[in-house]
């Protein structure tokens, strides 16, 4: 009886507590039950102290434990982060911080001129008090500019920009000494950092002016779609969402990427010519091969494409490749490929922290990644990930439409006389629909375990089962992975399947 009075009590409050309730209670259920996961991954961590058999020929000792004490360092960053996180956003909300960074915003507006009750620019409200027979042109158009209801706004959109700017500098300020111990004490511990305390500044505030840059215009042109919409305002804004999307993934790397990476073309060679036979085996319409300096900050290796139509490029990270990376200075140079002079290209930040430390993989085993790379655009799976993406976000504005007018929803968040619409995109994408957003993240990386095997199927087909087998290898040993996973943890976080089964499917038609 008693816990059904507590229910039947829970369901007399009103709407807005309901919510709110709701909310906090989901989000600490998902944090529960993330870090019972992350316990688990960690006991496996403590547990497994030597070399299964069946890694027997793909670790040895030494490395198996590096990886071991890495990815315990790790866990235990990520369970007081996200501790801290959590307590953080549970307070923010108990204590109104949301409502009271929109106050806060709208003195500041009220300061430059941008208050609640404004009506223009400072010299169109002196305009307000002369009457409309004595206006001249262009006055008249400025005087129905003042009554059109488009000054507030413009002033609404301004409060919501200094919201966002706030926002934004409140987070990167409170998760910048975090960051600084990941970089500085767990990356630089197990040899990963390459980077200095001013580089990171530096590159910090650098990220910060250009996610501004992007954020703050692309924002206030949604706000104004959202309002001057109608009806239909859902599909403009999806629309509007798409198009920033596409162009942003199009100038990414020719643009921003150069920002904070040195780029260079891959130089004439046995390497590149090997690239551009097999993309035009398989009709990739390859136009560029670029080499990122991306041993400047780590020495984790990564490689990617991008691009539309026929206009595709191919990034290869300088950590990835055997001959090239400044850290393998000791290596000779392979033939036909260009060395690099000592300090060549190098910063001084790459000079002061290069260590002696053999990483990457040969030529073949860079072709076999990059034909992992292929398959994952010859199979569509691109195309099926940017479609799904995109159904996802009609479906969340479409929603969104639906929610926008509930004031109960913008009462649980304390704004009880005022729906601000940017308040209402953060209310009702971030924490009315995170229980859906937690059931659509796993189902894509169920998915985008499928897509993994299905390329590394392609890279078979293509001849490259045993040095994408190998280049597996070393890319695990080179990011010190640990190879054994709990499979609940796996199975909720892994994006790409566990290293020893896709070794296995590899096994079965691996090439002689």
């Amino acid at each position: 009886m008693g816990m059904w009075a507590s229910l039947d009590a829970m369901w007399e409050m009103p709407a807005e507590k309901r919510i709110f309730g709701a909310v906090l209670l989901f989000s600490w259920t998902v944090y529960l039950w993330e870090t019972f996961l992350a316990q688990r991954q960690r006991r496996i961590y403590k547990t497994t102290t030597h070399v299964p058999p069946e890694l027997g020929q793909i670790m040895d000792s030494e490395t198996f434990e590096k990886s071991r004490l890495y990815q315990l360092d790790k866990s235990t960053f990520s369970f007081w982060s996200g501790l801290y996180s959590e307590i953080e956003g549970t307070l923010i909300l108990l204590f109104g911080g949301i409502p009271y960074l929109w106050r806060l915003s709208g003195r500041f507006c009220g300061y430059a001129g941008f208050g609640p009750e404004y009506e223009g620019a400072p010299c169109f409200r002196k305009l307000q008090g002369i009457p409309p027979p004595f206006l001249v042109s262009p006055v008249p158009l400025i005087h129905l500019f003042l009554q059109s209801g488009i000054p507030s706004l413009l002033s609404l959109i301004t409060q919501s920009l200094v919201f966002l700017l706030l926002a934004t500098l409140f987070s990167a300020l409170t998760g910048l000494p975090w960051s600084l111990y990941n970089t500085f004490v767990i990356e630089e511990k197990h040899g990963f950092n390459q980077q200095t305390l001013g580089f990171f500044m530096k590159d910090a505030v650098k990220k910060f002016i250009v996610t501004q840059c992007i954020l703050l215009p692309v924002s206030s042109l949604l706000l104004y779609i959202i309002k001057i919409g109608g009806d239909y305002f859902f599909i403009y804004a999806w629309l509007f969402t798409l198009v920033v999307s596409l162009v942003l993934v199009t100038i990414y790397a020719d643009y921003i990427a150069p920002l904070f990476d040195k780029f260079t073309p891959l130089p004439e060679g046995k390497l590149k010519q090997e690239i551009e036979v097999m993309a035009k085996s398989i009709d990739f319409p390859l136009t560029k091969v670029y080499v990122v300096e991306g041993s400047k900050r780590s020495s984790h290796s990564n490689a990617y494409f991008y691009g539309f139509f026929k206009n595709k490029r191919i990034v290869l990270f300088d950590t990835l490749l055997e001959e090239y990376s400044v850290l393998n200075k000791d290596i000779l140079e392979e033939p036909g490929m260009e060395p690099r002079k000592d300090g060549e290209g190098d910063s001084e930040e790459i000079k002061a922290k290069v260590k002696n430390k053999k990483q990457g993989c040969k030529n073949e085993e860079v072709l076999a990644v990059l034909g992992h790379e292929l398959g994952h655009w010859k199979l569509g799976h691109t195309v099926k990930n940017i479609i799904i993406s995109q159904m996802n976000s009609f479906l969340c504005f479409f929603l969104f439409a639906v929610l926008i007018g509930r004031k109960e929803l913008f009462a649980a968040f304390g704004f009880y006389t005022s729906q601000p619409t940017l308040i209402g995109l953060l209310i009702i994408f971030q924490f009315i629909f995170s229980p859906y957003n937690e059931v659509l993240s796993f189902c894509l990386t169920v998915l985008s375990r499928r897509f993994e095997f299905q390329a590394d199927a392609f890279a078979k087909k293509l001849g490259k089962a045993k040095d994408l087998y190998s280049a597996l290898i070393k890319l695990n040993k080179d990011n010190l992975g640990f190879p054994v996973s709990d499979w609940l943890f796996s199975m909720w976080h892994y994006s790409h399947p566990p290293l020893l089964e896709r070794l296995q499917a590899l096994e079965n038609s691996k090439q002689d």
